[in-house]
């Protein structure tokens, strides 16, 4: 059936036309009640399935009409005049420029001087020569100390070496000078033990002063796709103000092989420590004067170590054997160690969580040059003997707690013997005393010590500008033969904040936290009828807070100026038995960075 357009056109205006007059206007037309004569009753027709391919009944099937599109041109005049593309300017920040030497000048209150020159300058042939010259020194005037406590260290070290594609090595070269003073006279003690004497004329006749030298000669070769893989080697030596003088010297090449895809680490110590003292130690209230001892130590020791890696699992295993020639005075004794050396790890989860776990040991050389960098005021008469590192079996865990806090924990439990410590000395009954025998120095005794350690700590670069850390370590001592853990610390925790303001200013600060350590203090007590008997009591030295900070700002890409602030809190806090250190303390100064 075929329907013309245009009637149904015609049929929809009348349609339209009637709806308009029929809502022409909105009239009440009233209420009226429809009664229903018969209930409706719905019925269900029946249903019928829609075919799935429908006949079309239109007479005939409308036929599509290819379009055809014609487009007319027609030219415009146009001024236009395209510029050639260009790439987008980005502002980018200028590179700092690098600097290969600087000089600092700092002074402040106690009369503290620091100085530090450091130059470089690369040669041809990727050669390069450098030096360092350090000096600090202060006046002391720390409250309440008799004798002179000033102190200074010089110093100057020089480098020459090559830095080349398959190897480098370099030679060095320095010597150190160092003054102290054994100021810690235990007052009280004096004071009972020369009741009848002017104890300001006893005084003066103490001279505390005490000098330290050092000269080296070393150097280091590397390479760079050898079964050699480095080696080092010094010879040190150090001597004092009271004729005694130590000769240090030590090799350790390391090898590299592989063997089946693993490689086999081997690395060779050859250490040799030897000295003479003018006076023989005897113990810490006694001291044999102007007889000579003389010691002498040498280690030999090889350390292979297998090294296996897999995917998430890291593992070394090896072991230390050293023989040991040891000598003090007409004495020696020889001995063999064995040691292990295992280490392992395990990714847990990627870079942010990694356990950890070893067994290491090792034979430590000791030496008079090694305990004076711990504590400066030791007698010039020590014991000098290897300490024997049985073991250290630690656990941990490391790793990221977001993309920029790391984190390390650890326990661990170490067991050594000849375990090296530092214990005051009491009065020596000569007269006179030597300068060092009115109980303010120290000397060394051994034991056997056996640690369990906890260790934390946290890194966290904030931002680029802000960057800081914290750690804790607490520690619980077992001793076999002395009554305590002499001068070692339980708790030390530590934290530090580097800032950077703006481009021009920036700032930092460091505070550490030393707990309570044991200490002996000599005392005297009365025998009838008028002499006193001299012996050592155990002292509690009070735990300390240090807190320090700095402030800098940059005046150019060369020049700087900063403050430095020390012991804010003001403690005047002992470091060791009878030495307090000094209260706040203040440097200001400026550093200037320049090339040749």
């Amino acid at each position: 059936m075929k329907i013309k357009f245009q009637y149904i056109a015609f049929i929809t205006a009348i349609a339209g036309i009637q709806t308009v007059v029929a809502q022409k206007k909105d009239e009440n037309i009233g209420t009226e009640v429809v009664n229903v004569v018969k209930p409706y009753t719905p019925t269900v027709s029946d249903a019928f399935k829609v075919k799935e391919t429908p006949v079309i009944e239109d007479d005939e099937n409308t036929q599509k009409k290819n379009i055809e599109y014609n487009i007319f041109s027609y030219p415009v005049a146009s001024t236009f005049s395209p510029e050639k593309g260009r790439a987008a300017s980005v502002e980018r920040e200028p590179k700092e420029k690098l600097f290969s030497n600087y000089a600092t000048l700092g002074v402040g209150n106690y009369g503290t001087v620091n100085a530090e020159l450091f130059v470089t300058q690369e040669l041809e042939n990727s050669q390069y020569v450098g030096g360092m010259l350090r000096h600090l020194s202060s006046q002391g005037d720390i409250n309440d100390v008799w004798l002179d406590n000033n102190y200074a260290n010089t110093s100057i070290d020089l480098t020459y070496g090559s830095r080349q594609k398959e190897f480098n090595w370099n030679l060095d070269a320095g010597y150190q000078n160092q003054v102290y003073n054994w100021y810690g006279l235990p007052q009280d003690f004096l004071l009972e033990l020369t009741p009848d004497l002017n104890t300001g004329e006893y005084i003066a006749d103490i001279d505390p002063k005490q000098t330290y030298n050092t000269a080296y000669v070393g150097g280091r070769v590397g390479v760079e796709d050898s079964f050699f893989h480095e080696a080092s080697l010094q010879y040190k030596r150090f001597w004092d103000g009271y004729d005694s003088a130590e000769n240090r010297f030590f090799v350790t090449p390391s090898f590299d092989v592989d063997v089946m895809d693993e490689k086999i680490k081997v690395d060779v110590v050859a250490d040799y420590v030897g000295g003479t003292f003018d006076n023989t130690y005897v113990s810490q209230s006694a001291f044999l004067l102007g007889e000579e001892n003389k010691y002498s130590n040498f280690n030999l020791g090889i350390q292979p170590s297998l090294l296996y890696n897999a995917d998430d699992f890291a593992v070394q295993l090896g072991v230390g054997l050293f023989y040991s020639m040891q000598k003090q005075n007409d004495n020696s004794d020889n001995k063999i160690y064995v040691y292990p050396q295992v280490k392992a790890s395990y990714k847990v989860v990627n870079d942010l969580m990694i356990a950890y776990a070893g067994a290491e040991g090792t034979l430590q050389q000791n030496s008079y040059a090694d305990f004076v960098g711990q504590n400066p005021f030791v007698a010039p008469s020590l014991y000098i003997t290897p300490t024997d590192q049985k073991y250290d079996v630690y656990v941990g865990l490391k790793g990221k707690l977001a993309s920029t806090v790391a984190y390390n924990i650890r326990g661990s439990y170490k067991n050594e013997d000849n375990r090296a410590m530092f214990l005051h000395n009491s009065f020596l009954l000569i007269d006179p005393a030597p300068n060092f025998g009115n109980a303010n120095s120290f000397g060394v005794v051994y034991d056997n010590l056996k640690t369990v350690s906890f260790f934390g700590e946290l890194k966290a670069d904030f931002s680029d500008k802000v960057t800081g850390g914290i750690n804790a370590e607490f520690n619980s001592y077992t001793t076999d033969v002395e009554a305590e853990a002499w001068n070692l610390p339980q708790i030390k925790v530590g934290a530090n904040l580097e800032v950077d303001i703006t481009e021009k200013w920036y700032a930092g600060t460091n505070v550490f936290f030393v707990g309570e350590r044991k200490g002996l203090n000599p005392t005297t007590d009365s025998l009838p009828p008028d002499d006193i008997l001299i012996r050592q009591q155990t002292v509690t030295l009070d735990s300390y807070f240090d807190v320090n900070a700095h402030v800098g700002y940059k005046y150019n890409e060369r020049l700087s100026g900063f403050v430095r602030l020390n012991n804010i809190l003001g403690q005047n806090y002992d470091r060791w038995v009878n030495y307090q250190v000094q209260g706040f303390q203040f440097m200001v100064g400026a550093s200037y960075k320049f090339n040749f």
